[in-house]
């Protein structure tokens, strides 16, 4: 993990630094123009710090370097991410590679079509759709052409936060229900690039919320606020709650994540149907091997 742990000790060193002149940088940076209620800049300031070790990018992309200001930082143990298989800043895991393809296989056709939202479903529970997003959004995140917002839109079993050791007082329903400003959410996790907005508990009204005209106004400005973004939500299984089919269409494109052994065919047929009328990239096999611990990803397309 020695690409995780470089990022970590610079973002530490990072966060030590910019304390003293968070004031006076924040004073210096004009309020942003913002549709949503309570949204603040995730990216602070654009200033040209060295590259997150390991990235292949041209040097002198602009989005090297972000230095996070008024977005809070929160770094978790190494080992964490381990446990909770986040591999795709791990430039030796062979995993890692997998991802890499992945990361292509998305950002050519939204390239292509100008698309900047992806949502990442499973057809039932259980799947590792978070962890696809997951490390989906670190690998994005190491090419310095792109910044990311990973979105944890599964208001009923959000797992976003705990898989990157998030500690979260507010999350994305409180948002949602106006108990909370937005900009106080966002979370930088150690990596350039990549900001979290989180969910907390179990929301028993996540339909309404998701559909909500607060969610419609916030969609937008994600989706605006930096041409180089991609955003990616991690949305709940289309086949336990109707939150994922309400909220679908909103979004450019969609990957549908389905675990070997676990989903039948009639669940990824009936998961293809309700995705009728989204822009679908294929989908991704998760497949894990309980006694040797490993897990292999494979991305496929649809013709």
């Amino acid at each position: 993990m020695e690409l995780i742990e470089k990022a970590l000790a610079k973002a530490r060193a990072q966060q030590e630094a910019t304390q003293g002149n968070a004031t006076s940088a924040a004073e210096a940076k004009p309020a942003p123009d913002v549709s949503a209620p309570g949204l603040a800049s995730d990216a602070d300031s654009q200033v040209p710090t060295s590259r997150l070790p390991g990235s292949t990018s041209v040097p002198d992309a602009p989005l090297d370097g972000i230095r996070y200001v008024k977005t809070k930082v929160e770094l978790a143990k190494q080992s964490h991410w381990i446990e909770n298989r986040l591999v795709a800043a791990n430039a030796n895991d062979q995993t890692a590679d997998i991802f890499r393809i992945l990361r292509t296989k998305v950002l050519l056709p939204m390239r292509e079509n100008g698309w900047q939202t992806v949502a990442i479903v499973g057809a039932t529970p259980g799947v590792g759709k978070t962890t696809i997003a997951s490390n989906l959004a670190l690998s994005i995140a190491l090419d310095s052409n792109q910044s990311v917002l990973l979105v944890d839109a599964d208001l009923r079993r959000p797992k976003v936060a705990d898989y990157f050791g998030i500690k979260v007082e507010h999350g994305l329903a409180e948002y949602l229900a106006s108990k909370a400003d937005l900009g106080d959410l966002l979370v930088n996790p150690g990596v350039e690039r990549l900001v979290v907005l989180p969910s907390r508990g179990s929301a028993q009204n996540s339909t309404e919320l998701l559909s909500s005209r607060r969610m419609q106004e916030l969609l937008p400005e994600l989706r605006n606020r930096y041409a180089s973004r991609i955003v990616i939500f991690d949305l709940p299984p289309l086949l336990a709650t109707g939150d994922a089919l309400a909220f679908l269409h909103n979004f450019d494109c969609a990957l549908l994540v389905v675990e070997n052994g676990r989903n039948t065919a009639e669940e990824l047929q009936e998961a293809r149907r309700l995705m009728q009328g989204t822009n679908f990239l294929g989908w991704v096999l998760n497949k894990g091997d309980a006694g040797s611990g490993s897990a292999y990803y494979h991305y496929g397309a649809t013709g």
